[in-house]
């Protein structure tokens, strides 16, 4: 057996009656889906349901699984403890892939979770389904801060675990859509809110799950989402697939958007495998990106590639531009995989004789020695897109009005800490945002003075 179908759904507490008290009212087309949907579950009778939650265990790089083979929880937290749930986990499926996930190196198991009570956003799709169906034990998964890719992975890993162990599933993305639809929502408005919705509804009305991966980090974060990694790891475990879709409805009546699909498997499709269609299309462009980058991009790639192939820090090559050779100043480099941060280190004011040297020390760093992430390895190195800055001077200014995000970086200062952030970044489009940014970084509390200073970079592709 395998994955039979699959459901993208919403898990608002506010639509629980216990909890709505009449609230409910307000999105009863999203809940006459949702009871659909329950419908369509008990008809299938799955033994397994897999739900996928935002509000279950997460890390920054590790997908969780919850271990054991009980689980329970209530919405008390929503002053509804009456609505509780004893749920038992499919042990036998866990445990296939979680040895799936260790023969692929890949970070995802049961370790590291202290509460063992369900989430909400696992409680609100089984109040709907447990009204219709009883049987059939479930998994719960976490998301995780990993590149979208990593998530269809998952998705992948968890439909080979279940043809293996020949379990009759289906696959329950939990997640609401775009927080931010409206002013009078609980957080307020964004014009990415509206369209993040759109897109979605339409991306998932099609089954076109490749343009998942379409999807802008920083987009998503303006438009405050909550449910598109769930959903990728729903779209992982259909690959290879063909889906009958079926829509059910679209609601943003409180600023918050709630979509039901459903996807219905009809058989195989060797045109569906997405995550490989897409590292292609990846891999196509990041050679004509390399094939473009000016000297200084081409230095620092090399001396990455080097560093972390070869251990080998590379001398400075003789035939470079006089400006690298005899200039000096300070230098960034910036390191994204598959549309994330995956390393930026700098410095502010020349350290080296020269900029080819201040490029290449901080490209072993950026690459290595970030303690946001992990060193960078060789099985990454095709999958990088690299800029450096180069720096001017940093000047002191008087008032944040001398500040353009587009074209000038920060540096907030207060005493010995210190914080920087670069300019014309994605997702940041406002000076207050920037200076924000800039005194977390220096750990600077919001009740301490600081300077400012701001300075322009030159920025090579």
């Amino acid at each position: 057996m395998s994955i039979i179908a699959a459901f993208m759904v919403p898990h608002p507490p506010l639509i629980v009656p216990e909890v709505g008290r009449g609230g409910e009212d307000q999105i009863k087309i999203t809940s006459d889906s949702y009871a659909k949907i329950a419908d369509e579950i008990a008809r299938l009778e799955p033994e397994t349901i897999i739900i996928s939650s935002p509000h279950s265990i997460m890390y920054a790089d590790y997908f969780h699984i919850s271990p054991g083979k009980k689980a329970s929880g209530d919405l008390g937290n929503f002053r509804a403890s009456q609505v509780s749930f004893d749920e038992e986990y499919d042990t036998e499926l866990v445990d296939e892939i979680v040895r799936i996930a260790d023969r692929n190196a890949f970070d995802a198991g049961t370790l590291g979770e202290k509460d063992k009570r369900l989430d909400h956003g696992t409680m609100v799709p089984l109040y709907f389904i447990r009204k219709k169906y009883k049987k059939g034990k479930i998994i719960r998964l976490g998301l995780s801060g990993l590149p979208l890719t990593d998530h269809y992975r998952f998705g992948q890993m968890i439909k080979q675990a279940v043809e293996r162990v020949g379990r009759k599933a289906v696959f329950v993305a939990s997640g609401d859509l775009s927080h931010k639809l409206k002013e009078s929502g609980p957080y307020g408005f964004a014009p990415e809110g509206p369209q993040y919705d759109e897109r979605i509804m339409d991306v998932c009305g099609r089954a076109a799950f490749d343009e998942l991966f379409d999807f802008d980090e920083s987009f998503c974060d303006k438009a405050a989402e909550c449910g598109h990694r769930s959903f990728v790891i729903m779209a992982g475990a259909l690959d290879g697939l063909n889906v009958e879709t079926h829509v059910y409805s679209h609601q943003d009546v409180t600023g918050v958007g709630y979509g039901i699909c459903s996807f219905h498997v009809k058989g195989e499709d060797k045109d569906r495998h997405f995550l490989e269609k897409h590292l292609k299309k990846q891999e196509m462009k990041l050679t004509e990106q390399k094939n473009a980058s000016d000297i200084y991009v081409r230095l620092a790639r090399n001396t990455i590639e080097k560093y972390i192939s070869q251990g080998i820090i590379p001398d400075v090559p003789d035939d470079l531009p006089k400006e690298l050779l005899k200039n000096r100043a300070g230098a960034f480099v910036s390191i994204h995989e598959h549309g994330r941060l995956r390393g930026c280190i700098g410095t502010i004011l020349a350290t080296k004789e020269c900029i080819a040297k201040e490029i290449i020390d901080n490209a072993i760093s950026a690459s290595t020695k970030d303690p946001r992430f992990d060193p960078i390895t060789k099985d990454e190195l095709d999958w990088l897109e690299i800029n450096v800055d180069i720096l001017s001077e940093p000047e002191d200014i008087d008032s944040k009005d001398e500040l353009d995000v587009k074209r000038y970086g920060v540096i907030v200062s207060n005493r010995y800490k210190r914080g920087l952030l670069l300019p014309d970044l994605d997702g940041i489009d406002t000076v207050d945002e920037q200076i924000a940014i800039a005194k977390k970084k220096a750990g600077i509390s919001d009740n301490e003075d600081y300077s400012l200073q701001r300075f322009e970079v030159t920025r090579h592709y």
